[in-house]
Formats: C-alpha cells, sequence, structure tokens
C-alpha cells in the first residue's frame, strides 16, 4: 500500500517543521477515555469549547502506508495546547497514519471495502465528552468538549487511545499514528489540500475497482490518477480482467 505515501511524506514535512509534543508510543496499555457506546450529545450549553467551530479550519486527514518508517508503532502527537490548556474556540485537525502489511488484501474489491471500514471507524469511537461533528461534504471535522469532561481529565491522549483502540480492531491494521494540531500558527490549509487529494485516491479507486470508468479521457478522477504513482497500473491491470 504505497499510494498515499507522497501525501504522507508532505504532511509528515508540515508536522516536522512546526515541532511538538509525542503523547504516547508503543502498545496502547494506558488509560482511554470511557466510550459513550453511542453518540454522545453535548449541548452549547454544555460545552466548554469546539475544536475547530465556527469558521476555523476542522481538518480531518486519513492516510494508509505499508511503510513501517512512517508507522513505526502506536504513536500519538500533539501540536499546540492540549484540552485542559484551551479556553476557547481554536483552529483543529487530527491526522491519522494507518500501517497495514503490504500484499495484505486478496483483491481490488477487499483492498477498497477494507479501507473504508478502517475509516468509518471514527464514527463508531465515541469517547465520553469528545463530540465529533463530522461533515464528509465539507470534509471537516470539528469536536465539542463537555466542561464535565474536562473536570474528569480528558487529554488529547485518552482520546487518541480510544481512536487506536478502534483502529486496532481490524485485523489488518499493524500500527496508528494520530497526530492532534490545535497550534494558532500551523498551516490548516495546505494539510486540508492534502487530506483532499487522499481522499480523491480513495474515491478514483472505487471507480477503477468497480469499473464505473472504462475510457480514462472521460473520468474526472483522471487527474488523480495521472499525479499517484501504482494508481494508473491499477486502473490498467483491473480493465484487463
Amino acid at each position: 500500500m504505497r499510494l498515499y505515501d507522497k501525501l504522507i511524506a508532505q504532511a509528515l514535512q508540515l508536522i516536522a517543521s512546526s515541532g511538538g509534543d509525542q503523547l504516547m508510543r508503543g502498545q496502547c496499555r494506558g488509560e482511554a477515555r470511557r466510550d459513550s457506546g453511542e453518540f454522545d450529545l453535548i449541548l452549547k450549553s454544555d460545552m466548554a469549547y469546539e475544536l475547530g467551530g465556527g469558521s476555523l479550519p476542522a481538518v480531518s486527514g486519513l492516510f494508509f502506508t505499508s511503510d513501517q518508517s512512517f508507522v513505526p508503532e502506536d504513536e500519538i502527537w500533539r501540536l499546540g495546547p492540549d484540552l485542559s490548556e484551551i479556553r476557547e474556540n481554536v483552529p483543529y485537525a487530527r491526522l491519522t497514519l494507518i500501517r497495514v502489511a503490504e500484499g495484505c488484501f486478496s483483491g481490488e474489491a477487499e483492498a477498497y471495502s477494507d479501507l473504508r471500514k478502517m475509516e468509518y471507524t471514527r464514527y463508531h469511537v465515541n469517547p465520553e465528552g469528545y463530540m465529533m461533528r463530522i461533515s464528509t461534504a465539507s470534509e471537516r471535522e470539528p469536536v465539542r468538549i463537555s466542561r464535565k469532561a474536562l473536570n474528569q481529565g480528558l487529554s488529547f491522549e485518552k482520546a487518541g487511545r480510544s481512536f487506536i483502540k478502534g483502529y486496532r480492531s481490524h485485523l489488518k491494521v499493524e500500527a496508528v499514528k494520530l497526530i492532534f494540531v490545535t497550534a494558532a500558527d500551523f498551516p490548516y490549509e495546505q494539510l486540508a489540500k492534502l487530506a483532499h487529494q487522499g481522499e480523491q485516491i480513495t474515491k478514483s479507486m472505487n471507480h477503477i475497482f468497480n469499473n464505473l470508468v472504462m475510457d480514462c479521457s472521460a473520468c474526472n478522477l483522471k487527474p488523480v490518477c495521472d499525479e499517484v504513482e501504482g494508481l494508473r497500473e491499477l486502473h490498467q491491470a483491473a480493465l484487463t480482467k
């Protein structure tokens, strides 16, 4: 799985240039935030603030790789203040890098299906007091934080451990790197563009594996295939089957 590696390298360069604190490394054995078991509704009257609230950036990026150098083991990183240090709405991003074994998918259709299942994990992880307001149409993921949860010690590390536990429930996931960003001067727009390109790669895979478009010149995702190394080869292989 190398289709996203160029985007990962660019995203990690943005992170490296901004610094940050590593919160966790290795097996996810520490305390995770208790999961509410269902969507945890936080009303405005109960919230402390919103990550990515209003017109502020609220970026969610998800990339897959088989390169161990990108994701050597489970890790949680933070750029900017932690949840207990925030007093008002701030810009926000959550970058997720998932490592899978090279050649772990038996076919193209299985690959697309499994990647989407891993992605949809975010709809099933509900750390108590951490309400994600996901909008796939606008590619935004603002988060409401409750005052009660902050008083109980909610942090990015605890929320992150919950996400890692969810992603690791998929047997083909070998390691997960989570990066939470709340720094005021981070280039959120650049990360949002990379996240959008990653989603376009996944959509292109769906076109390929379902043979929705047989003529490359007629496909609106042709620029993605032209840009991403290996994607055109997959497309051509699918068409010859």
